[in-house]
This record gives structure tokens, C-alpha cells and sequence, in this order.
């Protein structure tokens, strides 16, 4: 036995309760209801921020941060769970999702934003310990700290295979977006690798905030006296937001006067209302209206020529929405809920008609980009029916000598003239008019007669329109 004595213990470190940061924690909140219940961020983050706000726990500061955070995090998901899976011993399967969304956005802090690393560990750290305990924020720490050890660019090299060896798995990585969903854009813009960069960069960046002023009810003089307000591109009735800002804060927009819609989408309604018809022009149809955007601006449009809207959507809630866009206008209109496919109304009875199809929404991955993670291949194939049968009723509806405008949120070739190529064979006596001229100043809208928008050339979503006229 030895003489020695033994040493003393060192005394135990008092238990440090974790903190809780409002910020990251509402982020997280975000992040899980977009995962769990397949929620959008643009729906789910509103209500989270505006319950903060009123608890007093948040300022401008903290909401654009959170913003970010979450917004950030969802864009650049393929990116992070590259470098994420360089770091952990399993398959990312076999991490827990919870861990995996305070992963991805202690990633996010370190390589997407300017925050120090060292405050980006820690704050991601004791976000583990608020929402995952104390066990599971140790894999936490140990993680982001391998991640730390590079930038963006140094792990893209890593985790990103070189383009001249697979080009669209590097586009994949590089810029976060699913190799089916890059191939399908790839192949609807053409062109080589800098057209496809361009557009795959404008998809992950924060989209302005950009207003419709409804004729007759609001004027864009009026939208433009609001601080940091400045005219749209394209569109006469379109103001954009340059500093972002609260819409909802705006008197015409909480009026209804005023709306919150992307410029392509103001565009699609505007060639459709300016595309030359023959004899009368009465009767106007907005044949899948939900949520009511195109519907409002189309209503407005109709009441100055002295012409009625129908506007249709299947959903019942949604009809209600629509109704809600368009209470007020100044000219006659009703909403029914009708199923598009089977209406109730007799064909060859409107002058015009829209149909902004239901599709796979490749053309909004700006404002929504979780879609990019929930779409699949055949998702094509569950639209595809229903959008042939929408633009099928939308030309039996419109009379001859009328306009029908088939409209997608989707560049996919499937989506936009596969659909319309296959119609026009069902229909000899309807044929495609040529849109461009009727987008007077818009650039680079390709060699017609159909029209592609896209978020890189023009700075909107990327919009699909084609217009028929039936001939006989």
C-alpha cells in the first residue's frame, strides 16, 4: 500500500443552466414545423415573429436575423448536409432530425453569414442544450467545431465533386439545389455552365418585396411614397420594397387596394388582358383564381373596359381567399368554387380566360425554398393530367376569336410547352399567338411566340405564359 497521499478532488463545476436565445430558438421552432408538418417558412414565420414582437422579447434587429437564419438555412440545406455528413460518423439518416436542424443552422452561422465563429458555436451550443439537452449538444460542439475549420469555399472543394467529372452533382452541391431539379432547369434555359449558375445563385437570394397597386383603387404615386419604395421593373403597377419592410404595415396594402405580388405574376395577367380579341369583350375568366393575386389585378383590369370576372378555384377556403383579394373592386365580379376540369359554366362563353395551373413551383424556389427538398420527379406526373385537363376546359370555355393564357410557376419543359404542344394537337382550330410584344420593354424573352421569365434575366419568378387564340 502506498504512503503517498492521495491528492484532493477538485471540486465539481456548479451546474450552468443553459441560456435561451429567442432568436435561434424561434428559428428552430421554424425549422421543425417546415419539417414536420410540411409547413412553408413564408407562412409558418409571420405568426412566430408577430407572437414575438408582442411578447416583447423581439426588435427589428432580432426578426431580420431570424429571418435569415431560417430563410438561409433552407437554401443552402444540400450544401450544409454535404459538409454535415463530412463530419459525423453515420449516415445523415441516422442523425435525429431535431439535431440535424441545429446542425444545419450553426452551419448556416458559420459558413453563410458574418458572425463570428467562436459566437456561432456557442450560440448553436446552447441552442442544443435549450432543445436537445445537455447529452446531445456535446455532438453538437464536436461537430461545428470540424466544421469551423474551413470556409464555404474550402468545404465545397471538399464535399463537391469536380464539374468537368460530374457537372450537374457539382452545380448540386455547389449551389444546393436537387441534381433532378438542376437537370430539368438546365435543360428548359439552355445555353452552357455561366446561364445555369446565374440562375441556380438568383434562386438563393432574398427576393425584394414587390407590390401591386389594383386599378382604380390604389396608385403606384401612392405605393411609392412609402420609405425605400421604388418602381417596378417592368410591370406599371408594380412597386418594389429595395429595403424589405412590413407590407402588411402599409394602409393600401392592409386595405386591399394594394397586394403583395411578383412582378412575373402582375406580367402573365397584363399580356392576357392586352392580348388582341375579336368582336366583343365582356367576359373574362380566372379559372384556378386561389389564393385571389392574378384574380384582383384581372378584376380591376376588367372593371375599366366595362367587363365581368369569373373567378374559379376548386378548394372552398381558397375561393374564400380569392373572394377576400377581390372585395372592393370596382367593377362586377363573382368567385364561384368550382372544379376546373368539370365547370359549371357553358363553353365558348367567355372572351378570356387564365389558367395559372397547380405545378411543381420550380419557378418560386426564391421565396419558398424548402420545395426544392419536397419535390420528386414524379411529382410530373401527378400534374401532369391535371394540368392538360385545366388548359382543355380553358379552350372550351374561351368562344372563337377569344384568348385563353396558360400559365405555370414552373420553367419544367413538362410543365410549360409539353402541355401546350400536346393541346394544340387536340385542337386544330386554336393557335399560339405571340406574347412578347405585349410585355413592351421586357428583355430577352427568347424567339417566342411563348414567353419564359426567369429570376436571373428579369429579377421575378420564373413565370411560364402561352397565349391561344381559337380560330374556328
Amino acid at each position: 500500500m502506498s504512503d503517498q497521499p492521495r491528492r484532493p478532488r477538485k471540486p465539481a463545476k456548479p451546474y450552468r443552466r443553459p441560456k435561451k436565445d429567442p432568436v435561434r430558438v424561434l428559428a428552430f421552432e421554424a425549422l421543425r414545423a417546415v419539417d414536420e408538418r410540411d409547413a412553408y417558412a413564408n407562412l409558418v414565420l409571420p405568426p412566430l415573429l408577430r407572437k414575438a414582437r408582442e411578447e416583447g422579447d423581439f426588435d427589428t434587429r432580432d426578426a431580420a436575423l431570424a429571418t435569415e437564419l431560417v430563410y438561409g438555412t433552407l437554401r443552402r440545406q444540400g450544401t450544409y448536409d454535404a459538409v454535415v455528413a463530412a463530419c459525423v460518423d453515420r449516415p445523415l439518416r441516422e442523425v435525429d432530425p431535431p439535431v440535424l436542424d441545429v446542425l444545419s443552422l450553426g452551419a448556416h452561422q458559420l459558413l453563410g453569414t458574418r458572425i463570428p465563429t467562436h459566437a456561432a458555436v456557442s450560440a448553436s451550443v446552447e441552442l442544443a442544450r435549450v432543445v436537445l439537452g445537455d447529452g446531445r449538444a456535446k455532438f453538437v460542439n464536436a461537430v461545428l467545431r470540424k466544421i469551423a475549420q474551413h470556409d464555404l469555399e474550402g468545404w465545397l472543394e471538399r464535399v463537391a465533386p469536380p464539374y468537368d467529372e460530374d457537372p450537374e452533382d457539382h452545380l448540386a452541391v455547389v449551389h444546393s439545389h436537387p441534381r433532378w431539379v438542376v437537370s430539368a432547369l438546365w435543360d428548359s434555359l439552355g445555353g452552357g455552365r455561366e446561364g445555369i449558375e446565374d440562375l441556380l445563385r438568383a434562386d438563393n437570394e432574398r427576393p425584394e418585396v414587390t407590390l401591386v397597386a389594383r386599378p382604380g383603387r390604389a396608385t403606384t404615386a401612392e405605393l411609392l411614397d412609402e420609405e425605400a419604395a421604388v418602381p417596378g421593373r417592368w410591370s406599371p403597377h408594380a412597386v418594389r420594397l429595395a429595403e424589405g419592410g412590413e407590407p402588411g404595415a402599409i394602409a393600401a396594402v392592409a386595405e386591399g387596394r394594394a397586394g403583395v405580388q411578383d412582378e412575373g405574376s402582375q406580367l402573365v395577367a397584363l399580356a392576357l388582358a392586352n392580348a388582341p380579341v375579336e368582336g366583343r369583350d365582356r367576359m373574362w375568366l380566372d379559372g384556378c383564381a386561389g389564393p385571389g393575386g392574378k384574380a384582383a389585378l384581372l378584376g380591376a383590369l376588367a372593371a375599366e373596359r366595362g367587363a365581368v370576372l369569373l373567378a374559379s378555384e376548386k378548394q372552398p377556403h381558397r375561393a374564400g381567399l380569392v373572394a377576400r383579394a377581390l372585395a372592393g373592386n370596382p367593377g362586377p365580379y363573382q368567385v364561384v368554387a368550382a372544379d376546373g376540369t368539370r365547370p359549371p359554366w357553358r363553353p365558348g362563353s367567355f372572351d378570356r380566360v387564365l389558367v395559372d395551373v397547380p405545378c411543381t413551383g420550380l419557378g418560386a424556389l426564391r421565396r419558398r425554398p424548402e420545395a426544392r427538398w419536397r419535390r420528386r420527379p414524379e411529382d410530373l406526373d401527378g400534374f401532369a393530367p391535371l394540368q392538360r385537363g385545366l388548359l382543355r376546359t380553358a379552350l372550351e370555355s374561351v368562344r372563337v376569336g377569344g384568348v385563353v393564357g396558360y400559365a405555370t410557376c414552373s420553367p419544367h419543359l413538362a410543365e410549360t410547352r409539353a402541355v401546350v404542344a400536346d393541346l394544340l394537337k387536340q385542337f386544330p382550330d386554336a393557335d399560339l399567338i405571340d406574347a412578347r410584344p405585349l410585355l413592351p420593354g421586357v428583355p430577352d424573352l427568347g424567339e417566342g411566340p411563348d414567353v419564359q421569365l426567369w429570376p436571373h434575366v428579369h429579377g421575378t419568378d420564373a413565370m411560364y405564359l402561352a397565349l391561344i387564340r381559337r380560330t374556328g
